[in-house]
């Protein structure tokens, strides 16, 4: 299976690179580190499976997600993440995500979770499946953030991070206006006042680091 690694982090991709050296059957054939030098990267090389950050400089990883089975729908992406699973995996498996493993799991999981992928299966921790067992079993409701589509849910995060409409305008590379009717929303949503609100909450559920 031929391997590719995105991650704007040197260390962490040191690390998954002697994880998968030793295995012969998985060759790593190029590393990136936004979602500018990933794409480039497929341009020219064959892949088969993505090991994706979720959050990269500039683009959220499941924006990303998105562009790549838009691209190759064959191809697998495995989301690498220092996020809570229960907070964001769902997310990403919905996007199009095959497996969302958390770095912490990374060095004991990596392989494991590649051959499962490479089977033509989804991998999810157990730790990550206890919880959603535990969830259907309750019968739990969604969170008020599960009621986001994936660029509202993005915004509250990078709000909650203190950064200004144009600020986000331009990082995603939006309007104003655009950025201003997706906050909008959002704040409907989530039943929300003030910018006060949305800091509190994504602290409260983890949502940013």
């Amino acid at each position: 299976m031929k391997v590719l690694i995105v991650d704007d982090h040197e260390l962490v991709r040191e690390g998954l690179k002697k994880v998968l050296l030793k295995h012969a059957d998985l060759e790593l054939v190029g590393e990136a580190t936004s979602a500018e030098e990933l794409f480039e990267l497929l341009r020219e090389t064959e892949v088969d499976l993505v090991i994706l950050d979720i959050t990269l400089p500039g683009r959220s990883g499941l924006d990303i997600i998105h562009d790549l089975k838009n691209q190759n729908p064959r191809l697998h992406i495995l989301i690498l993440s220092m996020h809570p699973e229960e907070r964001f995996a769902l997310r990403a498996l919905k996007a199009g995500a095959s497996g969302y493993l958390s770095k912490e799991a990374a060095a004991t999981e990596l392989v494991t979770a590649i051959r499962k992928i490479s089977g033509g299966g989804r991998y999810i921790s157990a730790s990550l499946a206890e919880h959603l067992a535990d969830s259907f079993d309750k019968d739990l409701g969604k969170l008020p953030h599960e009621t986001l589509s994936n660029r509202e849910f993005e915004i509250l995060r990078l709000i909650a991070k203190g950064k200004s409409v144009g600020q986000i305008a331009e990082e995603l590379m939006l309007s104003v206006n655009t950025i201003t009717s997706y906050r909008t929303r959002m704040m409907e949503k989530m039943n929300f006042n003030s910018t006060a609100q949305i800091v509190r909450y994504a602290i409260e559920h983890n949502l940013i680091e």
